[in-house]
Parts: structure tokens; C-alpha cells; sequence
């Protein structure tokens, strides 16, 4: 039988959200209008909608805010693998309901895996094998 994972997702990112801490992951500690300059030609966003954004992401504790006489200096509360990993589990919860072994299946038919990276997931599995409960 499968076995079901349904941990409780830690951080969930809105693609704006993504968007916008990929850039302070960049370039931290750091204002908005530094994020809404290197955003700017890609999403085309007024300093405005970065500013709120990024405001909102401080509210829910995704960055923080620091300020320094009349600038705000904001930076990350999470890392990139607290996100990523939020990000994973949420995939897990809502696309493969819980079941970890068909969400691997998709991931390894749909990628591009070369014998490095084949031996590399045979090497963490095998690792996970011996420290498993049984």
C-alpha cells in the first residue's frame, strides 16, 4: 500500500510573492525601490504594487522590514529551501494528494535526468533506506 504524506505546507508563495523574493534573495538587505528597478522591465510593476507586495509579504512573515531613518531596508525571514520546501509540499498536498511515490514517478519521467543526477537520487534513497523505520 502507498503510504499518504500530508504535512501542513510552512510557507506558500504567491507567484508575485516568488517573483519579488527571488529578487531580495539577490540583493539583501535591500529597499523597494531597488526590488522595483531590477523588477521593472520584467513585470513592468510601479513602485507602488512593490512596495504593498512586499509589505504584505513582511505581514505574513516571509520578509523582514527594518527601518533606517526614512528608508525601509527588507530582507528575507525565510530561505530558499523553507520555500522551496513549502512549495514541494503544497504540490504533494493538492496535485498528488498526499502520495509521495507518483509525484517522484512524475518527476523523474517528465525531467531531462542525466546518470549523475540518477545516481544522485539512487544515493539518497539508498541513504533514506538505512535510516528508515521498519
Amino acid at each position: 500500500m502507498l503510504a499518504r504524506i500530508m504535512p501542513k505546507p510552512e510557507i506558500a508563495l504567491t507567484e508575485a510573492e516568488w517573483t519579488v523574493i527571488n529578487a531580495v534573495w539577490e540583493k539583501e538587505p535591500c529597499t523597494a525601490p531597488d526590488i522595483q528597478g531590477k523588477l521593472e522591465t520584467k513585470t513592468a510593476w510601479t513602485y507602488s504594487t512593490v512596495r504593498t507586495l512586499m509589505d504584505r509579504m513582511v505581514a505574513k512573515g516571509i520578509l523582514k522590514a527594518k527601518k533606517d531613518r526614512h528608508v525601509t531596508l527588507y530582507s528575507s525571514a525565510v530561505t530558499r529551501a523553507q520555500a522551496q520546501r513549502g512549495e514541494l509540499l503544497y504540490a504533494l498536498k493538492t496535485a498528488f494528494s498526499g502520495a509521495l511515490t507518483p509525484m517522484v514517478q512524475c518527476l523523474i519521467e517528465t525531467s531531462d535526468l542525466n546518470t549523475e543526477d540518477l545516481d544522485k537520487l539512487e544515493s539518497l534513497i539508498k541513504a533514506k533506506k538505512k535510516n528508515a523505520k521498519k
